[in-house]
């Protein structure tokens, strides 16, 4: 790593020629997010037989991992440009206007989740008690104890835990920026050290007070994975070479380990394999500690950075391959799906909290009206065009339209 001096370019990247380069939004960038996005949609849509298809049931590594690796790369080009231009405090200052942002989010999720549960049950009369899908028993049991849970953190359900990893994560910018300010290996090597003693089970967070449960996210954990990010688009790390060798491995190792990361792998495997099936099994408990979700285990991270690297060259330098320059129907109908995915990526956090509410809701009108394919492809794709339409909405609100000068 190179070094840089404490003074008040400190949060600069290494060169001139990157600092330039991470004001400009990439455009790989926002389209691995949006992917993301789907995958969450579909993810936390109840009884979802879609869930089956998505990355998480074919190894380690999961559409968390996009969300988090990416949000690193964004907040490099939006918050580490802030350090650079107006320094430390500016650039504190910009962090703890989106923690403020992101703490309400998560607040008016929980409550507006809560509610439309609440009101499902009491002014419906259904077969299931809405308000246990999720576990909220216990809120409704002891409002006002769990009410001061909610607003302190020291109360996070299961379903709401991605914003509050986001948010100590974001707060531990301005820490790891001042460190940079002195050497950058001081930075590498607090991300590190938090990411070991997380693993190790040094730093809980408890999650509800009536139970030891810990954060379903631990952010001292998950830190590692973002800030290997935002140092990949800082500058700070330098971007693998596109090789051959690194290919076949990052290939290898996606591919076999794909009957110890995923169950339904493992089962493909045994059924065609029975005594290779008879092998992998006792190596499931083996590596079960390593790819550990709450903490982020080892191979969770190898199997994300494997994935990333082959999506990184398959899309060509500055996502050249994803932008098709034919003339026919099928180069049209890619291009108008790519813009779609790309606006998304874009307003990740309004998409995000709508998409997680508009879930439940699919997974309620799956509920009265079945689960056969047709409907259940028509709940998944109806969400799809709700959640791209927010997208646009969201990004016609931040542009202020009213504050246009007319023509």
């Amino acid at each position: 790593m190179t070094t840089t001096t404490p003074h008040s370019d400190f949060a600069k990247p290494v060169s001139a020629k990157v600092a330039a380069a991470v004001i400009a939004r990439d455009p790989r960038l926002d389209f691995f997010r949006g992917i993301a996005m789907y995958i969450i949609l579909v993810a936390h849509i109840p009884g979802n037989m879609w869930t089956g298809w998505i990355p998480a049931r074919f190894g380690y590594s999961d559409a968390t991992e996009i969300f988090v690796f990416c949000s690193g790369m964004a907040s490099a080009i939006a918050f580490g440009g802030s350090f650079a231009r107006g320094g430390w405090w500016i650039g504190t200052a910009r962090v703890v206007f989106r923690c403020w942002q992101v703490y309400w989010a998560h607040i008016a999720l929980f409550f507006f989740i809560a509610m439309y549960l609440a009101a499902l049950d009491v002014y419906g009369d259904f077969d299931k008690v809405y308000i246990d899908t999720l576990n909220l028993g216990h809120f409704f049991n002891d409002p006002a104890t769990n009410i001061v849970g909610i607003f302190t953190l020291s109360y996070v359900p299961n379903y709401f835990d991605i914003l509050p990893m986001y948010l100590v994560i974001l707060a531990m910018m301005p820490v790891l920026m001042a460190l940079a300010g002195i050497n950058l290996w001081l930075t590498g090597a607090a991300s590190v050290t938090l990411w070991l003693a997380a693993n190790m089970g040094a730093l809980p967070l408890p999650a509800e007070p009536w139970s030891d449960r810990e954060w379903y996210f631990n952010p001292f954990g998950w830190q590692l994975l973002f800030f290997t990010g935002f140092a990949l688009m800082r500058g700070w790390l330098r971007a693998p070479p596109v090789s051959r060798v690194l290919v076949w491995l990052a290939l290898g190792f996606v591919v076999f380990s794909a009957p110890f990361g995923s169950w339904k792998v493992f089962l493909w495997v045994n059924a065609a394999w029975p005594e290779l099936g008879a092998v992998i099994r006792p190596v499931w408990g083996l590596t079960r500690e390593l790819s550990d979700k709450t903490e982020f285990g080892l191979l969770r991270y190898v199997h994300f950075l494997s994935l990333a690297y082959l999506a990184w060259v398959a899309v060509g330098p500055q996502g050249e391959r994803l932008i098709a320059t034919g003339t026919g129907a099928l180069a049209a109908i890619w291009r108008v799906m790519l813009t779609l995915i790309t606006k998304v990526g874009q307003q990740s956090l309004a998409v995000f909290v709508f998409s997680m509410a508009l879930a439940r809701l699919i997974g309620f009108a799956f509920d009265q009206l079945g689960r056969d394919v047709i409907t259940v492809a028509l709940g998944n794709l109806i969400g799809f065009a709700i959640i791209t339409a927010v997208a646009y909405g969201a990004g016609w609100f931040k542009s202020s339209p009213w504050r246009r000068k007319a023509a």
